[in-house]
């Protein structure tokens, strides 16, 4: 009878020591279809492969969806642990350690399959209207060049049924969110449009760890070597997949 408490004090032991090890991370990120949206399986592409991550890393993980400037003071405040979809800026490391890149924001142009646009440049992209959300930030020399003949529309939604429909020549927006969306529209507005290859820009897209967070360094330590580990072994593939793309 001895042994046996012996062995259930040694399991209990293990047991704490693991939920001791299994910290509890709260990601927090803005609706951002595909890749963050409640509604969407897992919270969406960038959710869950964050927080497929972690879980590897270590963590357990619970999501909330706020809008941007809410989600932000609240890393800054330390009530949020993890910024899910981030672009780097030297601002933001103020409050928060930027991981490496785990995905890629690809900002392509879109055009009718009928018209003969083969690629852009800023001084080609004079002769066109080019429909743009309000709000958006694409590229500093696209968004500061004047010359443009910039068409503001409230969503990319509105700038490709213009586009579809002949009302604009050009509209731009993420690969992946152009897809998403693009999926949801008619065959009329789907079938009508493809992309230009060369991308307006690229950006890294991040986890954001805030630095009230006494182990910030290492959280980002351990999802960077997460994420490269599920690169080797195909599951970073397999949730693209899983999402559709």
């Amino acid at each position: 009878m001895q042994r046996w408490i012996q062995v259930i004090g040694m399991m209990g032991c293990l047991l704490m020591a693991h939920g001791n090890a299994a910290e509890r991370l709260r990601l927090v990120a803005d609706p951002w279809a595909p890749f963050t949206d409640s509604v969407l399986l897992n919270g969406g592409l960038a959710t869950d492969i964050v927080s497929t991550a972690l879980a590897r890393a270590g963590y357990v993980t619970v999501y909330q969806q706020l809008p941007w400037a809410r989600a932000m003071l609240g890393l800054s405040e330390g009530r949020h642990d993890v910024l899910i979809n981030a672009w780097y800026s030297e601002d933001r490391t103020t409050i928060g350690q930027f991981s490496g890149g785990y995905l890629v924001n690809r900002i392509l142009f879109l055009k009718r399959k009928d018209e003969p646009i083969e690629d852009w440049s800023l001084s080609l992209l004079r002769q066109y209207s080019i429909g743009v959300v309000r709000g958006y930030a694409y590229a500093p020399a696209f968004d500061s060049n004047t010359r443009l003949r910039k068409v503001p529309v409230q969503n990319f939604s509105m700038a490709a049924r213009m586009l579809a429909a002949g009302r604009i020549d050009l509209t731009l927006e993420d690969e992946l969110v152009a897809r998403h969306q693009l999926a949801l529209e008619e065959p009329q507005v789907r079938d009508t449009l493809e992309f230009l290859p060369n991308p307006l820009s690229e950006n890294n897209l991040r986890i954001l760890v805030s630095l009230k967070h006494p182990e910030h360094a290492l959280i980002v330590e351990r999802f960077d070597a997460a994420i490269a580990a599920m690169r080797a072994d195909g599951s970073y593939e397999a949730l693209f997949r899983r999402h559709g793309f």
